[in-house]
């Protein structure tokens, strides 16, 4: 028996999109106990879709044509009395970011107890037993615990438990996932997609998967659906479309997954080898302070001794877990914020302990790219201001600023009518790409990416990676590439310095880390990455 049945399904664009339809005569369905994953660009129609199955379209995007069956239940044009009552109780949906989901303000358990007081009948005891059982479930430590927290107070793995607990109390047909492991770590990522079979098996849920991700998809599909710009262009098993497929769309997208194994650059790695050095770390730690209202103060070493070379021409990638410490390190050496102990050299020079207005003239020696573009950029401030600002409080006249903002987005393959346009008229790969233009305005000598291509599709990333490795050659810049993406690091990392628990526990060349490591955490995380042992199509 079919959950969910989508037959020849359209759903309109308001006037001016891109295009006439979001969602162009899409037809598949999902069997109890099965898991359809649905892979497609950004754009593709990939979220439109849950949304219809949800029933929480925008009336902007009107369902033009076809149906949307649940457990044959024709729900295309329920209301929305009947559409809260088969919430939660019959389909549930996962989010991505748990941490723009959950209510800031609320209880982890009070959130799982609305569900619960909404749809059921169940006393205050009944539903506290039901809610700890839930959490047991999605193996979270101490209950009472978890359920007393807020979610600021839990890690992203837990946070993403509790949406999964949310999902299921009630054990639904059907369960939409939208990219619900995007945002975490290998070995994070490689639990929740464990457990989010094993509840599957256990209750016979059908579960749609919305994800770019292709080691995810070898990991848990039984079947997988291609969407392009809207339309439905393959559909088949999961060896049928990743092992053969017949698209030429299908092929391009796993043409772009990251190979887990480095690439040969050893002759250009001899020829860098005794270039200057642009980044050197020693003894560099971090160590935070916390009191609570009533305990006593706690220390956390986010980072520890840790000791990094970075020459001209170079790319260290630094990996590890949430929590690691990779993120902290970049922020010490951008003197985000204040290393605790240790040493920072760039260029020789000592910023560790330099004070603001010492710094102020290196700073633009050290730019730096985050994971969100969107959040980065100032929505009110259109592309041009973006990327001139910094040359501007360097002194440069700002015709002359506005001539490098133009050359700088040629250079990152955008088109200078981008100058006087606005961040959000923008997709995500084009957003990032105006960030790492902002970035060499400055004309850096060291260039760190933080988890700069993880919230982008496939297709895109590769096109961002491949950019960078590109102005790293025309430039001959240092680049700190911090990520938790084994794949990527595979594919721009000269050296790679794996971290856990504040410590560097493994370092060498990307070849020595990726093909023999030695570390048991290294070879841990290897052994998570989804879709390791997956024979993907390679023409």
């Amino acid at each position: 028996m079919n959950v969910l049945e989508v037959d020849g399904l359209t759903i309109d664009l308001p006037f001016g999109g891109d295009r006439k339809e979001a969602v162009s005569r899409v037809s598949f369905n999902v069997g109890r106990g099965e898991i359809v994953c649905l892979v497609g660009e950004s754009g593709s129609g990939k979220s439109v879709i849950a949304q219809g199955v949800m029933g929480l379209l925008p009336k902007s995007l009107p369902v033009a044509a076809g149906s949307i069956s649940l457990l044959e239940e024709n729900i295309t044009k329920a209301k929305e009395t009947r559409l809260r009552q088969l919430r939660a109780t019959r389909i549930s949906m996962i989010f991505q970011e748990p941490m723009t989901a959950l209510n800031p303000v609320m209880r982890c358990g009070d959130q799982i107890d609305e569900v619960l007081k909404f749809h059921t009948s169940l006393s205050p005891r009944e539903r506290r037993k039901r809610i700890l059982d839930i959490i047991r479930e999605v193996s979270l430590p101490d209950p009472e615990r978890i359920i007393a927290a807020y979610p600021h107070q839990l890690s992203g793995g837990q946070r993403q438990r509790i949406m999964i607990a949310m999902a299921l109390v009630l054990e639904p047909a059907l369960l939409i996932a939208d990219e619900p492991t995007t945002a975490l770590d290998v070995t994070t990522q490689a639990q929740i997609l464990k457990l989010i079979l094993e509840l599957q098996k256990k209750h016979g849920t059908g579960v749609l998967f919305i994800t770019h991700d292709f080691g995810v998809v070898a990991e848990i599909a039984h079947r997988v659906a291609v969407l392009r710009l809207g339309e439905l262009v393959e559909l088949g098993t999961r060896d049928e479309v990743l092992k053969r497929p017949r698209h030429e769309y299908t092929k391009m997208l796993i043409g772009s997954v990251p190979a887990l194994a480095p690439k040969t650059r050893p002759a250009a790695l001899a020829a860098r080898a005794d270039a200057p050095l642009v980044l050197e770390t020693r003894g560099l730690a971090k160590t935070y302070s916390e009191r609570g209202w009533f305990g006593p103060r706690r220390e956390v070493r986010a980072a520890e001794d840790v000791n990094l070379e970075l020459r001209r021409g170079q790319t260290l990638g630094i990996v590890g877990e949430s929590g690691s410490g990779k993120s902290t390190v970049a922020r010490c050496i951008v003197r985000l914020v204040d290393p605790s102990a240790g040493e920072i050299l760039l260029g020789g020079e000592d910023i560790a302990r330099m004070r603001s207005s010492a710094l102020r003239p290196l700073r633009r020696k050290v730019q730096i790219v985050f994971q969100d573009p969107y959040r980065s950029l100032n929505p009110r401030r259109t592309v041009g201001e973006a990327i001139i600002e910094g040359p501007l409080n360097y002194g440069l006249g700002r015709g002359e600023a506005f001539e490098r903002a133009r050359k700088l987005l040629e250079l990152v393959r955008m088109d200078a009518s981008a100058l006087g346009r606005y961040p959000h008229q923008f997709s995500g790969g084009q957003r990032q790409r105006i960030c790492i233009a902002r970035a060499l305005a400055m004309e850096p000598e060291l260039l760190i990416a933080d988890e700069a291509v993880s919230a982008l599709d496939v297709s895109v990333q590769a096109q961002v990676l491949q950019l960078l490795e590109e102005i790293r050659a025309r430039l001959d810049l240092a680049m700190l590439f911090i990520t938790h993406d084994l794949r990527v690091a595979a594919q721009v990392c000269d050296h790679v310095a794996v971290m856990s628990k504040g410590r560097v526990v493994e370092y060498g060349s990307a070849h020595e880390i990726f093909l023999r490591p030695k570390h048991e955490y290294t070879r841990a995380l290897f052994d998570a990455a989804p879709g390791r042992g997956f024979a993907f199509c390679t023409t």
